[in-house]
């Protein structure tokens, strides 16, 4: 029998085998002291506090910050239909796609059955007008009369003919005198073209809308 030792796992001349050492145990973590935020208690029985929203005023009458340029305010693009309500014929004008000048455009003569309405409605489809200026007649004092309230009723009926094109009434007290003057400077007799005039009126009743849109752009 081969001598045994007991630091050894085999006989006398033969390999030892060495066995794996013990690691050491991992020293044990000091818990570290808890951290306390500061907070403020707040009573909320009565409601959350009011929101303040606070702005302040910049003055850009100097152009934007960095010297930037600011941009010019855009003016709705499109054409522009001007009526001129009356008792007998409607006199009709339309606007360039700027909106900027006024020209001539048809005489629609009235009609019990509102078959004027529905000319006039054919027309804005068919130029494809943003929107529609009513010429509303009233007094030298500023007063409206029967001839106001026959436009008003008018522009009521037109806008409900059109949808969602706006339908406006502006005050034309001088437009026919005013036509009528324009075209005796041209030489023309008003009172043997009525179509003509009342075409006319309308051109100075749209005119006038268009120039006071350009001035507040």
């Amino acid at each position: 029998m081969p001598e045994q030792r007991p630091d050894e796992t085999g006989p006398v001349g033969e390999r030892r085998v060495s066995r794996p050492a013990v690691p050491p145990s991992r020293p044990r973590s000091t818990p570290q002291e808890p951290v306390h935020h500061r907070t403020e208690q707040i009573d909320l029985r009565a409601g959350f506090p009011p929101v303040r929203h606070e702005t302040a005023q910049i003055d850009l009458s100097g152009g934007l910050p960095g010297g930037l340029p600011i941009p010019p305010r855009r003016t709705r693009q499109g054409r522009r239909l001007g009526i001129d309500v009356g008792s007998v014929r409607v006199g009709v004008a339309l606007s360039d796609p700027t909106g900027t000048l006024a020209s001539p455009l048809e005489t629609v003569p009235r009609a019990r059955d509102e078959s004027d309405l529905d000319r006039i409605a054919a027309l804005v489809a068919e130029h494809e007008v943003t929107e529609v200026i009513v010429g509303e007649p009233r007094h030298l004092s500023g007063a409206s009369g029967a001839s106001a309230r026959e436009a008003r009723a008018y522009s009521r009926a037109l806008a409900g003919r059109l949808g969602g094109v706006p339908v406006h009434l502006v005050d034309e007290r001088l437009s026919t005198v005013s036509a009528s003057g324009a075209l005796r400077a041209n030489g023309l007799d008003s009172r043997r073209q009525r179509s003509v005039i009342d075409q006319a009126a309308a051109v100075v009743i749209l005119q006038a809308y268009l120039d006071a849109q350009q001035e507040r752009s």
